[in-house]
Formats: structure tokens, C-alpha cells, sequence
């Protein structure tokens, strides 16, 4: 695409990036409370890896997800002798996820998706006030 457009591609690509992490953020909420056996491996929280874009010329594209990475699968071992998965000795293994860690990172992804389509809508303002000069 033309370099006269590049900050629609870089606040998409930001959009993307902030997406995919608001969706990991979302995947790590509603499976916190998943309960496992202590010989089965737990949810793995998920982290979403970026890294800066570069156009051809070497200068600024946006972002790109260049990962995922899971947590630690061996999650917390509590002690619920009454779970129905519980083992010999009363224990399951749960995820390692905190909601308040989540909560934090829902709205840092947030702030940043919307700060985003704010820079989409400001430089789609300017290109229609440029257009409108030669009227």
C-alpha cells in the first residue's frame, strides 16, 4: 500500500495485535476455575508476544504477534477432598491465573485497541479534509 496511507496500516496493525491479546486475556478468565486431575497437566495462561513491524524502506509498520507463550502447566496443587477429581490424598491442579492480573491486562489491551481506532479515525478525518481542499 501507499506510504501516503501507512498509519492505516499501522493503527490496523496495532487493532490486530491488541485483539489477539484481549482475546488470550479472555481464554485465561474463563478457564481459570478449570480443575484437573494432579497427574494431568492445568491451563496454561497465555501471553501474547509483539514486536514492531518494519516496511520494506526499514522504517515504522505497526505491530505483529510474533508468539504466544504458555504458563506453567503445573498450575497450583490444592488440597478438595470432596472434588470428584480429587486423588488419593484430597488433591486437583487448578491454573495459576490471578483475575486481578487479568483484569489489568483486559484494560491496558483495551485502552490500547481504542487508542488505535482513535489515530484510524483522526488520520481518515485529515485524508477527507485534505480531499475536500480541492472541491
Amino acid at each position: 500500500m501507499s506510504t501516503v496511507f501507512s498509519t492505516f496500516d499501522v493503527a490496523r496493525s496495532g487493532m490486530g495485535a491488541y485483539k489477539t491479546w484481549l482475546n488470550a486475556v479472555a481464554d485465561n478468565v474463563s478457564n481459570m476455575d478449570n480443575v484437573t486431575t494432579t497427574d494431568s497437566p492445568a491451563f496454561q495462561e497465555r501471553f501474547v508476544e509483539v514486536a514492531a513491524a518494519r516496511n520494506d524502506d526499514g522504517g515504522g509498520g505497526g505491530a505483529i504477534v510474533t508468539a504466544m507463550r504458555l504458563g506453567d502447566p503445573n498450575g497450583r496443587v490444592t488440597y478438595e477432598p470432596n472434588h470428584p477429581l480429587a486423588d488419593a490424598n484430597g488433591m486437583v491442579r487448578r491454573p495459576d491465573i490471578e483475575m486481578s492480573d487479568q483484569m489489568v491486562y483486559l484494560q491496558v489491551a483495551q485502552r490500547g485497541y481504542q487508542a488505535n481506532i482513535n489515530s484510524f479515525q483522526r488520520a481518515r478525518d485529515a485524508y477527507e479534509a485534505a480531499l475536500s481542499i480541492g472541491r
